[in-house]
């Protein structure tokens, strides 16, 4: 089944938020097993938005559209569907009974913004919003259904879940199935050497490639004649990329590096410290964005030079003669990491993010990082591209892949 994406709201068409509701979406449906063919983005315009409306069900047979349901005067979206489709807006008592319920649980008043939400095109059939008080709605005319989600992407998420996917589910043709594959260390270019050709090795596969800047994400689709054969097919391709990529492939599905990371760090019982100077907390927040309490013990800002000599204990002396950003400091940095906190493992990162402070030998890009473990310790640099926040992620992740390589026992990059 075709289906079609529709985002409703100006902040999205002036570029002031990014569209996430459509990329996730579309990953849902795709997994589910339709094929979406368009996502449209239109501004808080009455007029625009029915014209959308109306274009996209008559060339798709299901509509998923979010945003504009809320309590403003710019929240169109349900009049522009009560128009779109020719019938009435009226006031929708068992919506306007659970948004009551919702507010005055949280010790607000009803007020006419959260009445104005109870407003849908007649026939609608109400789908409830646990996160949040806008209910969605779903809508049918001839033969093409369209299902309004509010733009809030933690309700939309839930409501899609809960409320729509469960309706839905049994007009996809189960005959898909994909599977992606996380990697870093290669980038696209090369990544896509590597798989070429594969796609004439597997009947129904489709290779695509997601770049979200350190990462690349392989996605193995095949479409066939049951789900079960899709399945097969999809696993065998798998099996092949992950052949081809070697250890860049780090993960699968929805597992993020820093999760994979910490993993490999508590499977070896170790306890760790990070000291950063460019990345400015960086790493620390990546690790930490997922539990770590079992291995994460620490970590040090030392910004300045100062710091550096104060916390860690690195030299003047070396400071003085190798600079901050220098191997040497980056290793006397990680051994005081280890030493300051005393841990198994320390990791550390020192350089130029830029956009000044490079010279002709040590440019703009340049980071040095460190590692210190029972093993002994070790260094490494490289001259990263881009601006100041892909030299700090770029940075980031490569330290934290030297750590995964070392406590998995992979070769070194």
């Amino acid at each position: 089944m075709t289906v079609a994406i529709l985002s409703i709201g100006t902040e999205l068409t002036r570029g002031e938020i990014l569209d996430t509701n459509a990329h996730w979406l579309a990953g849902e449906l795709t997994a589910a097993g339709f094929t979406v063919t368009a996502a449209d983005t239109v501004d808080d315009d009455l007029d625009r938005i029915v014209t959308c409306i109306q274009r996209l069900l008559r060339t798709h047979l299901l509509v998923i559209a979010t945003g504009g349901l809320g309590p403003t005067t710019d929240d169109l979206t349900a009049v522009a569907a009560a128009r779109a489709l020719g019938v009435d807006l009226v006031r929708n008592e068992s919506a306007l009974l659970a948004i009551r319920q919702r507010v005055e649980s949280r010790g607000a008043i009803l007020n006419p913004g959260h009445e104005k939400q109870a407003d849908l095109p007649a026939n609608a059939e109400v789908l409830p919003n646990t996160a949040g008080t806008a209910p969605g709605f779903l809508l049918t005319a001839t033969g093409a259904s369209i299902a309004f989600l509010p733009g809030v992407p933690r309700e939309m998420k839930t409501m899609f879940t809960e409320q729509v996917l469960p309706r839905i589910r049994s007009q996809s043709p189960s005959n898909t199935h994909q599977i992606r594959l996380r990697t870093y260390g290669y980038g696209e270019s090369i990544v896509g050497q590597h798989l070429a050709g594969l796609e004439t090795l597997y009947p129904g596969l489709t290779v695509g490639y997601r770049v979200h800047f350190p990462e690349v994400d392989v996605k193995v689709h095949v479409r066939a004649t049951t789900q079960s054969v899709a399945r097969d097919v999809a696993c065998e391709a798998a099996v092949e990329v992950r052949r081809r990529l070697g250890d860049v492939v780090f993960g699968e599905g929805e597992e993020e590096f820093p999760e994979i990371v910490g993993r490999a760090i508590s499977a070896r019982g170790w306890q760790l410290a990070v000291a950063e100077s460019c990345t400015g907390g960086l790493l620390s927040h990546l690790l930490t964005s997922f539990p770590a309490s079992s291995y994460f013990v620490g970590g040090a800002v030392t910004y300045a030079n100062d710091a550096k000599t104060r916390l860690l204990g690195v030299p003047d002396q070396m400071l003085r003669s190798h600079g901050a950003v220098s191997a040497e400091v980056a290793i006397a940095m990680a051994e005081g990491a280890r030493r300051l906190h005393q841990v198994d493992v320390a990791l550390a990162v020192t350089g130029i993010a830029g956009p000044s402070g490079g010279t002709a030998t040590k440019p703009v890009g340049l980071v040095h990082w460190a590692i210190a473990h029972p093993g002994g310790t070790s260094a490494q640099h490289r001259i990263f591209p881009g601006g100041r926040d892909d030299v700090r992620y770029g940075a980031a992740y490569a330290a934290l892949d030297l750590l995964r390589r070392t406590a998995v026992n992979l070769s070194v990059r």
